[in-house]
């Protein structure tokens, strides 16, 4: 991996350098080659800085590819003060169904195994009536993943649950309120859900609210109800909540992720073009997602959202190239 990052800086350096010759070249005079600066040019070093940081990055879409450059626009976004809370992932229990044997008998066969998806009616094992020795098919109740087996061919079924079905398209997420914050959630907030390890994130509903709290934990749940019609979000792992509680609309907002500082400056790098430029922003309200942009990119304007970092290196280097 750090192979193919140095591959592409090296990549992203040779364009730069390309750029930085060819207009060298068409500003000179022909026949005549540009002479280091004299101590005269001293006193415009710091404005000249400028100027080349505020150039940016010249790439070729193919370029912008290959680096995982992503690029949107600039445009009206909810701003969100919100409540951080933690939870975890738990199947939907409305969607989980315990499987037991219709007549007590001796199992036979297993057609399904732990984490096998079935689809409904699908046979799941097959047992023998202990009362009139027929066999009949065990079927799944609905459509999901087999997420519990208790049957093993040859064991007496009994009165027990063979099997647990659960349709995890649709997940919950326990969240642990404390009861300084029980005023703030209420049933029908929005609540976006992340895993910075996972890198996910999702929005969903708070459906319920327990009215009674856990000894042991001295806090209430509050429950969400998640899609996960992509099986991203795996039951058992924890993760973190944002209760919204108010929102605000503004005009102009970025992903926050798409902001680095350059020069003590806050920047976006806008697209102009084929130029990758940094803008110096004037910011303001941040749900810690999107950033209000109070000046320095409009509405509409397209600017780079993921792996802005490598820009700001590759300035870097210039920069370094240059004073050398």
């Amino acid at each position: 991996m750090n192979k193919i990052l140095r591959l592409i800086v090296v990549s992203l350096t040779l364009a730069m350098t390309a750029c930085g010759n060819d207009s060298a070249q068409s500003n000179s005079p022909a026949g005549e080659t540009s002479s280091p600066a004299g101590d005269e040019h001293g006193d415009d070093e710091h404005a000249e800085g400028e100027k080349r940081a505020d150039a940016g990055v010249t790439l070729s879409p193919e370029q912008i590819r290959n680096a995982g450059i992503e690029i949107a626009q600039a445009g009206p976004a909810r701003i969100r003060d919100h409540l951080p809370l933690y939870g975890v992932i738990a199947p939907n229990a409305e969607h989980v169904r315990e499987v037991a044997a219709r007549y007590p008998g001796t199992i036979r066969s297993i057609a399904r195994k732990v984490g096998d998806p079935v689809k409904q009616g699908e046979a799941l094992a097959t047992i023998e009536s202990n009362e009139s020795l027929q066999a009949y098919t065990l079927t799944a109740p609905l459509a999901g993943v087999v997420t519990a087996r208790t049957a093993n061919p040859g064991e007496q079924t009994g009165d027990k649950s063979l099997f647990t079905v659960a349709d995890l398209t649709s997940i919950w997420v326990e969240i642990s309120l404390f009861p300084r914050d029980t005023g703030k959630v209420r049933i029908g907030q929005s609540v976006r859900v992340k895993s910075d390890e996972a890198g996910l994130s999702g929005e969903g509903q708070v459906i319920y609210v327990s009215p009674i709290g856990s000894t042991s934990s001295q806090t209430l749940t509050a429950r969400v109800q998640l899609d996960n019609g992509d099986r991203q979000w795996a039951p058992g792992l924890y993760v973190t909540a944002e209760v919204a509680l108010a929102e605000v609309e503004v005009p102009v907002a970025i992903r926050t992720e798409a902001l680095q500082t350059l020069d003590g400056r806050s920047v976006v790098f806008a697209q102009e073009d084929r130029h990758l430029v940094p803008r110096s922003l004037r910011l303001g309200r941040t749900d810690g997602m999107y950033q209000e942009v109070l000046d320095g990119i409009a509405a509409g304007e397209s600017y780079v959202t993921r792996n802005s970092f490598i820009l700001k290196a590759e300035l870097g280097k210039g920069e370094a190239g240059h004073d050398d």
